[in-house]
């Protein structure tokens, strides 16, 4: 039982005692600024003895924490790769960690990766050890719960249609979203890609206009794949993605390729406003 005492033990059983050090968060670990505290024990909860080791390590959950897969993605991974500096070790409880599995597990099989043996949630406490808890279940009833982007088979993309074919396609879906993509130019090896979302039409009485575009952000980041296809160069490329929500599943069905030159769409999003679907 890893349950937190007088002694600082790390979760694979290491005894670190008294040798850990306060350390600022690094500029790199992004996703750890902002929690609420500027500095981390080193060693950390996941055994990393050195700053660079934990840059390393860490960095590959940059992505995951992208994808909002879990409001308490960060606060799990932050906990262990940048425990908060207090007088003793603060593991995340296992219904948090089993709760962040359930929802990020699916993301990171969509990129091809299990979930990994180092994040075994029997290896932490349970709630009734001090340990940092999931927020009450009053959390998910005070904030509206908006439907999940999936991991799911890219659709192909269509560049030759007409309006009414668009406008009939429009009429069995919930949400249209123009979005323009391009890759970053890094540093690194990893493709980093700039999403812009702007929406196009929304069937009345569902959801904001606000919640689509980040719901389909998500979903870009999920279907990392998708992205990879639709941008074959750094230069900007623009597309429509229609779908729908079901069953709390936000599902993209239709991608349309928006080109300068073709008309078409635009004419289907006008012409939408007065359309009246059979």
């Amino acid at each position: 039982v890893f349950a937190v005492n007088g002694f600082l033990r790390v979760a694979t059983g290491l005894d670190i005692g008294l040798s850990t050090k306060c350390v600022v968060i690094p500029k790199e670990m992004g996703m750890c600024h902002k929690i609420g505290y500027s500095e981390m024990r080193l060693p950390n909860l996941m055994g990393h003895t050195s700053m660079a080791e934990v840059i390393q390590k860490s960095t590959t959950w940059q992505h995951l924490v992208h994808t909002d897969c879990h409001p308490h993605v960060r606060t799990f991974l932050c906990s262990l790769f940048a425990p908060v500096c207090l007088d003793t070790f603060i593991h995340p409880c296992r219904s948090m960690c089993v709760a962040v599995r359930d929802s990020c597990a699916p993301v990171l099989l969509c990129h091809g990766h299990p979930w990994p043996a180092s994040l075994d949630c029997d290896r932490f406490p349970g709630d009734e050890d001090m340990c940092l808890a999931p927020l009450t279940k009053d959390y998910k009833y005070l904030h509206k719960v908006l439907p999940k982007p999936t991991c799911q088979t890219c659709p192909a993309v269509e560049e030759f249609f007409t309006h009414k074919r668009v406008l009939e396609v429009f009429c069995d879906s919930n949400f249209a979203v123009k979005v323009k993509l391009s890759k970053k130019r890094t540093a690194s090896e990893d493709q980093e890609y700039n999403i812009e979302c702007q929406l196009e039409f929304i069937t009345p009485g569902s959801l904001l206009p606000y919640e689509t575009q980040s719901m389909i952000q998500q979903w870009l980041l999920i279907n990392e794949k998708c992205i990879e296809r639709m941008t074959p160069t750094h230069r900007p490329t623009v597309y429509l993605l229609v779908g729908n929500i079901e069953e709390g599943i936000i599902l993209v069905n239709q991608v349309y390729r928006w080109q300068r030159k073709d008309s078409q769409l635009t004419l289907a999003t006008q012409k939408w406003r007065y359309h009246k679907c059979l």
